[in-house]
């Protein structure tokens, strides 16, 4: 078999099996980071690309990207915390395609701080941030979905915080794992219909709103080699694509009889539970004796 011959086979095989070809999607947070990843990866499936976001230049430059792909497009700037601008948006997808089959809750966002140092407006916005939209989003969608009779797929994108414990960070932890948990039950209940509802959790995989521009090695602890090599067992950081490349599988038709379930595109890390890959050590879930002879050692004379 050629090459040209074995590309075709398999561009056919892909684009049987994966079944996005003119499906509808609703991405919430989709103008940026994690967000456009998921967005230009979809309209790449030839999957109608609805989407919104609070960061108007983000919403602009994402906007003429897709015009540049010739991919037809609603982008909205809002906020995905409001009805209103909920509303907007689904009434937009309705009036456009008539039709909804994929929704992806991408939205976010959390800041470090000990639990009782919080207050209840913080409380609020966090729980806001990371579960009460994911709520308001897919009880639009459910309907859209029902109404068009094609099933469906939900994807939630929470955290590895949400299924490990995350000092410092427990309202948000909280309110992800919340997500899995409405995401499980949810995928139940809908299951007969064939509306799908999955998760996706990445851990480190860094944008740069996370990082903050301009971050090097020596200003954001994150990117020093030496922690990545020690936190994540497939020794580097995510991108938005390996979170991205989830997302496509769970919204294809490659995943069709998956329900219920989180994938965690991590590098390995919620797996490792605890044990790190210490330089000249290995790994182990213990600090190695070369570091604890850095603490124990008494200081030089």
């Amino acid at each position: 078999m050629s090459e040209v011959d074995a590309e075709d086979r398999s561009g056919r095989w892909w684009l049987d099996r994966s079944d996005l070809i003119g499906k509808t999607a609703i991405i919430t947070g989709g103008a940026g980071g994690l967000g456009e990843a998921i967005t230009l990866d979809l309209a790449s499936n030839g999957v109608n690309i609805a989407l919104i976001d609070r960061d108007e230049a983000a919403t602009k430059r994402i906007s003429k990207e897709l015009i540049s792909r010739g991919v037809e497009a609603i982008v909205h700037t809002g906020d995905v915390r409001k009805s209103d601008d909920l509303d907007a948006l689904f009434e937009a997808v309705a009036d456009k395609w008539k039709r909804l089959d994929i929704l992806v809750n991408v939205v976010g966002g959390t800041f470090k701080g000990a639990f009782t140092e919080q207050s209840e407006r913080a409380w609020d916005a966090l729980i806001r941030t990371n579960l009460t939209h994911v709520l308001q989003a897919t009880s639009r969608a459910v309907p859209a979905m029902r109404a068009g009779g094609r099933a469906g797929s939900i994807i939630n994108i929470t955290t590895i915080e949400g299924y490990r414990a995350a000092p410092n960070f427990a309202v948000y932890s909280a309110a992800k794992a919340a997500v899995a948990q409405f995401a499980r039950s949810l995928a139940i209940e809908l299951a007969p219909e064939g509306i799908r509802v999955n998760n996706v959790a990445p851990d480190l995989a860094p944008t740069p709103n996370m990082l903050g521009i301009g971050s090097t090695e020596a200003s954001h602890p994150m990117l020093n080699p030496i922690n990545i090599r020690t936190s994540i067992p497939m020794g580097r950081l995510g991108t938005p694509s390996d979170i991205s490349n989830a997302v496509i599988f769970l919204a294809s038709g490659l995943s069709s009889y998956m329900t219920g379930m989180t994938l965690h595109p991590d590098g390995g890390t919620f797996a490792s539970a605890g044990w790190l890959n210490w330089p000249d050590e290995g790994f182990s879930n213990i600090l190695p004796s070369s570091v604890l002879q850095h603490y124990t050692s008494p200081p030089p004379s």
